[in-house]
């Protein structure tokens, strides 16, 4: 008859450590993916962490529920190859290396070469992987940490090129417009990971701005530019949403609304030029209207105006 341990009280973190030493003794990870070498596979795909932070208990939970899985068809005679990982892309790491070294954008490729500002990206994104480490074996998350795939390394980027190209070739990949948020700063669009990083918020006085778009004078923008004396021909928008003006490709007018051109001068350049907008704003941006002219004929339209 087989005899199990009997503990006399309650001591998880004992109980833990007796667990975890018998797995690496008997190798049990290592055997449940030798010895169904020739079983069918079963293949789950993990989004890895980025080491430049430190673990919290979310990553433990969500960990812990995709081990499940991996084991459920562990138990059911699949083979599970689980290969660890590191995300090694994204802004915090680029913000976390220039707040360190006291640097910004503009002065990489001045004050610090392109090499070096790699060399202590790399560095900084890997700096909390003995953490990272212990915390996956102290939880009995089975994954191949031996070797594990890093996402700035080539044999990764190569191979994600290589399946773009593969879907693009099966006519998988499409062209389209969507608004992103954007960073004039950084250069580059924000996930919404990085939106909600500590300080990206601060409180203003004004959010919301009036943009001006110019008008292209075309054949399809000839009814606008109709007794219209200067081509300076701008179309004002307001919005409380400024960061996402450099990705819009259209502005759309509302059909019950009454839209006037006025004949004024840029307040930048100082030169004439004619705006529209909703006709019941007019006296809200102009406190003298040197002259005016009813856009009737846009009053019913729907239709979004490029």
């Amino acid at each position: 008859m087989m005899q199990y341990p009997e503990h006399k009280q309650l001591n998880l973190p004992a109980i833990a450590d007796e667990i975890l030493e018998s797995w690496q003794k008997e190798k049990v990870f290592e055997r449940s993916i030798t010895e169904r070498y020739n079983s069918k596979s079963f293949t789950f795909y993990e989004g890895p962490p980025s080491a430049n932070g430190l673990p919290g208990i979310h990553h433990v939970m969500g960990r812990a529920i995709k081990d499940l899985f991996c084991r459920y068809k562990t138990l059911q005679g699949f083979q599970v190859k689980r290969k660890a990982g590191w995300d090694t892309h994204g802004l915090p790491v680029e913000l976390g290396v220039e707040k360190r070294l006291g640097i910004t954008k503009d002065d990489i490729g001045k004050s610090i070469s392109i090499q070096n500002y790699n060399n202590a990206c790399r560095e900084e994104v890997m700096k909390f992987t003995d953490i990272w480490n212990d915390l996956t074996l102290r939880m009995g998350y089975w994954v191949d940490m031996e070797n594990p795939y890093v996402t700035y390394e080539n044999t990764y980027i190569e191979s994600v090129w290589f399946l773009l190209k593969r879907l693009f070739d099966q006519g998988l990949i499409y062209k389209g417009y969507t608004i992103q948020p954007y960073s004039p700063a950084a250069g580059t669009g924000l996930s919404s990971h990085e939106l909600n990083m500590p300080g990206t918020y601060k409180e203003v006085k004004d959010a919301t701005i009036v943009a001006q778009f110019t008008v292209v004078k075309d054949e399809k923008a000839n009814v606008l530019f109709k007794d219209i004396i200067e081509d300076d021909l701008r179309l004002l928008a307001w919005t409380t949403t400024p960061w996402t003006l450099p990705s819009n490709t259209a502005l759309t007018v509302g059909a019950k609304i009454q839209y006037v051109a006025v004949r004024t001068f840029n307040q930048y350049v100082h030169e004439p030029v004619t705006v529209i907008l909703a006709k019941g704003l007019m006296n809200k941006y102009f406190t003298e209207v040197n002259a005016e002219l009813s856009l009737d004929s846009y009053s019913s339209c729907d239709k979004a105006i490029p």
